[in-house]
């Protein structure tokens, strides 16, 4: 029997963060907000670094990446959790319910993926200076950019897949303000205990091994960095890496909370109270961490805008 006879539920009902109407209007503009803040912030950086040639380094090459996805991630999701706020209705076609979970799936692999060739690349920089621009050279910076997104892609085609071999027969309220494969996964009709350890695995392979790929570039870095006889050098490198560390920690521990514990009905708010850190918080902070502290890209802000000033002088 074929899926489509299979699958009764022709749409899903997103509970959101509250039925609450007044604070879904207060939500609404506070999301409006950090959605348009996130875009510009991102935006922002991307035109930087491709306007300053002074920035035109691998390290700039995977943050634009970065950027990049974080407005297509934030994209894929706070646009309908802002409709669905002024409307009060949070109705979704089963069909973009899918579309939405594979889109979020696979801009989240790829994600932990890039971050961790981003600790990859700065551990070339910091560890083997000598040999950087060798080892990092433009056609491998594409290579790890492309296989970044790829993996993500491939990852999440296999997790959807395996969540769609079972039919929806209802129940379909989401407990949640997105359509998540965890959170759709328990609406599914059947033993899903199979499919939970498949998903479990891609888990593995999307989260763990980079992050393992991860904590190991910063404790050679960690150790190469002591042994500097600079105090400026050691400070550059503890700057650069700490920033990144943060990103690392607030994303990694917000999405391994959700797709590596054990499934629970116990907290059934907590799913949705989690994502809103990586799929809110995160976005929006990435522009700000990597910038706050960085005087390269504070440098090619003010050249940029002193051009744009002599510009319109003249």
């Amino acid at each position: 029997m074929g899926m489509e006879n299979l699958t009764s539920v022709t749409e899903f009902i997103l509970l959101g963060l509250t039925s609450h109407r007044k604070t879904q209007m207060v939500l609404f503009f506070v999301i409006l907000l950090i959605y348009s803040l996130t875009l510009v912030g991102n935006l922002v950086i991307i035109i930087l670094v491709r306007a300053d040639s002074h920035l035109h380094t691998p390290m700039y090459f995977f943050l634009t990446h970065l950027s990049g996805l974080e407005i297509c991630y934030v994209t894929s999701t706070l646009p309908q959790m802002l409709a669905h706020l002024l409307s009060g209705n949070g109705a979704i076609p089963f069909s973009r319910c899918v579309v939405q979970m594979y889109i979020v799936l696979s801009l989240g692999g790829t994600e932990c993926l890039l971050l961790g060739v981003m600790a990859y690349d700065r551990y070339l920089a910091i560890c083997h200076p000598l040999v950087y621009t060798i080892a990092m050279g433009r056609w491998r910076q594409l290579n790890l950019a492309s296989a970044s997104w790829a993996g993500g892609f491939l990852l999440a085609m296999i997790n959807v897949t395996c969540t769609l071999r079972f039919p929806f027969c209802g129940p379909n309220l989401l407990n949640h303000f997105f359509c998540e494969l965890p959170v759709v996964m328990k609406l599914a009709c059947g033993d899903i205990h199979v499919t939970e350890a498949i998903l479990f695995v891609a888990a593995v392979l999307a989260l763990l091994i980079p992050l393992s790929v991860i904590l190991t570039s910063y404790g050679l870095i960690l150790s190469s960095v002591l042994q500097m006889q600079s105090a400026s050098g050691r400070h550059k490198a503890f700057s650069t890496c700490a920033s990144h560390l943060a990103v690392v920690t607030m994303f990694y521990g917000t999405v391994i909370s959700m797709y590596m514990k054990p499934r629970s009905g116990k907290t059934p708010d907590r799913d949705k109270q989690t994502a809103v850190f990586y799929v809110v918080v995160t976005p929006l902070l990435n522009p700000i961490i990597y910038t706050l502290r960085n005087k390269e890209i504070h440098r090619a802000a003010t050249k940029m805008l002193q051009r744009k000033g002599l510009e319109q002088k003249y």
